[in-house]
């Protein structure tokens, strides 16, 4: 049986890059996406899920649903440096799409799915992760009811890539990621750098991709996203940070997961969005989320090259 999903998504280049394989995959059923601001603004966001869509001819009955256009308390902090200016590096700006918005808002989507099939409804998040928590907020009980939630954000070991202890998704809107680590969900796990940063896109993976309008779309919407990667870290490559929070819900024999007590800092000068693991048990306070530590790379991008190629 196929794993429901509704996939809740900001789309910059790798969210685009993760509807791809959310789409292609035989494993899921895409109930619906929703969208929010985050590495660009809520109807940008939209318009390149709609773009993306269309570029495989996804059924039409597959719902977008807006959500957001900002975090809960913040002003957006949008990404176009490593995304552009259009959130998909400059890649279909000459598509209109006409499909259609399905009318209602994320968070109230998100609620209606989970409630009317409870137990059977999964969520992954790769963005921001405000949607979710205005779930959360307005009908406490999904969290009872929803099968699994996994979002792409935080950075247990390792540094940040908005600030120096910051990943992007938890730092655009810390508060949203705390309701949703607060919560109490029963089986949450957590995608962050520490995994997302081995997962990495190259020329060599994009030349496999055997459909011209997918190898031609990957290629140049990664292409300013690869050339910023090249300069901070000497790689020509982009890590699929979004790709693999879908290939974790494939596929969770792709990491290993710790069962860590862990919060996110919204109140500090130097540290906002850092999501802080009580390691020692100081806090007192039990485990709240699985963490994805290691990831075999290699066969994720198999997996994320293999799907793109079905036809």
């Amino acid at each position: 049986m196929k794993k429901k999903l509704i996939l809740d998504v900001d789309t910059g280049i790798d969210d685009a890059i993760g509807i791809l394989l959310a789409v292609k995959s035989e494993e899921l059923d895409l109930i619906g996406i929703t969208t929010g601001c985050g590495n660009v603004s809520l109807e940008a966001a939209t318009t390149n899920t709609c773009k993306v869509l269309d570029l495989i001819n996804a059924p039409s009955s597959i719902p977008v649903v807006k959500g957001s256009a900002a975090p809960l308390k913040r002003q957006p902090h949008f990404e176009h440096k490593v995304h552009g200016t259009d959130g998909i590096g400059g890649a279909l700006l000459d598509v209109i799409s006409e499909r259609e918005i399905t009318p209602g808002d994320a968070a109230s989507f998100i609620i209606e799915k989970i409630m009317e099939s409870p137990g059977e409804v999964s969520v992954v998040c790769t963005g921001p992760l405000t949607n979710l928590a205005k779930s959360i907020q307005q009908q406490p009980a999904i969290v009872d009811h929803v099968k699994e939630v996994i979002y792409m954000g935080g950075a247990i070991n390792g540094i940040g890539n908005v600030t120096p202890v910051a990943e992007f998704n938890t730092f655009a809107d810390p508060e949203a990621a705390s309701v949703v680590l607060e919560a109490g969900i029963p089986n949450l796990t957590q995608v962050g750098l520490d995994v997302t940063k081995h997962a990495l896109l190259t020329e060599k993976h994009i030349e496999t991709i055997t459909e011209p309008a997918l190898h031609d779309f990957l290629k140049q919407s990664t292409a300013t996203y690869r050339k910023a990667f090249y300069e901070q870290n000497g790689i020509w490559a982009c890590a699929m940070h979004d790709p693999l929070a879908i290939g974790v819900f494939i596929d969770s024999t792709l990491v290993k997961k710790t069962a860590c007590s862990v919060a996110v800092e919204t109140s500090s000068r130097f540290c906002d969005g850092m999501t802080v693991w009580d390691r020692q048990g100081k806090w007192g306070l039990p485990a709240n989320v699985q963490v994805c530590m290691e990831v075999e790379a290699e066969r994720f991008l198999s997996l994320l090259v293999d799907v793109l190629n079905r036809s």
